[in-house]
């Protein structure tokens, strides 16, 4: 992914890259000690900001906390965000190496520069430099930045259960959506939550021939394509009962005010080299992407799994 970086000093840019050098991917327990070390890099860099800073444990990957000094009678503002990434498979369809980040285009590119590696290194970024010029905040900042969101964080919840003096804020910033476009300050006030499930269809007791068997026994890789067919209607609508029963509607002045965005549908295709755009009938594509659920199929596996 792409993080505009042309606002920047070199010097920052330069610190965004050794920070997205890291391969600090959690779904992998190979690159446990990646992790670490970008635990600890982000560690450095909180208190070269001016601020102070410490890793904790988990029963998984470390959270790393920084603060300013706090000041009683300030609303404090809690600032979320994760240094774990996605894997970057498959490598063959990255036009530079995912931890060898490039800038082309006023963009750096890399695993993680835009989720969520350059969001909270933007953030700190402003801190310090409001700390270098003003010697203050306005309000009392904390930092939390975790190592497992891409794997669920799985730690997260009881590490805020222990820690809920300390980590008790007024408002929670998370940085870790879209923009609307380059230049285009946004503001997301609502995120569409996911549930996960996975369905195993069995048939044969073993791995039939097709020559032999074929039309004679069910082939449990079609019975499954033919119950995901089903997930939806020809109209695009999920056809699950009591899907939709918890809906909110759109309201009015959402509408109105989505349609004034410059946002383009044709750049959405070319962004995703799709032929055409799909959705549920009766909605615009931000309609469909900002305030309709979807279910989708993730991942199909049946039969050799071998080259």
């Amino acid at each position: 992914m792409g993080q505009n970086c042309l606002s920047m000093e070199a010097h920052d840019i330069n610190d965004l890259i050794e920070f997205l050098r890291f391969p600090s991917i959690s779904a992998d327990t190979q690159f446990k000690n990646q992790v670490e070390a970008c635990a600890d890099w982000l560690l450095l860099r909180f208190k070269k900001a001016g601020l102070d800073a410490e890793k904790f444990p988990t029963g998984g990957n470390p959270v790393v906390l920084a603060r300013n000094h706090h000041k009683p009678g300030r609303k404090t503002v809690l600032i979320y965000g994760h240094y774990d990434v996605q894997p970057p498979d498959p490598l063959e369809l990255w036009q530079t190496p995912p931890f060898e980040p490039e800038i082309r285009d006023g963009r750096v590119f890399a695993r993680g520069s835009s989720d969520d590696k350059g969001q909270i290194f933007a953030h700190l970024i402003g801190v310090e430099k409001s700390l270098q010029s003003k010697g203050d905040l306005p309000v009392n900042a904390i930092f939390l930045v975790e190592g497992e969101e891409e794997t669920g964080s799985p730690h997260l919840e009881d590490f805020l259960r222990k820690n809920i003096p300390a980590l008790t804020a007024d408002i929670v910033a998370i940085s870790d959506t879209r923009m609307v476009a380059p230049g285009v300050p946004t503001f997301t006030y609502g995120l569409r939550g996911m549930i996960c499930l996975e369905v195993r269809l069995i048939g044969p007791a073993m791995d039939l021939p097709s020559g032999i068997f074929g039309g004679s026994v069910a082939n449990p890789a079609t019975v499954l394509v033919q119950l995901l067919a089903k997930l939806h209607d020809a109209h695009g609508r999920v056809a699950v009962p009591g899907f939709y029963d918890r809906v909110k509607p759109i309201e009015s002045w959402e509408r109105d005010r989505w349609a004034t965005l410059p946002f383009d549908d044709q750049a959405w295709l070319r962004t995703t080299s799709a032929p055409a755009l799909y959705g549920e009938k009766g909605f615009s594509n931000l309609e469909r992407v900002w305030a309709r659920p979807t279910a989708e199929i993730n991942g199909l596996d049946s039969g050799y799994q071998g080259e």
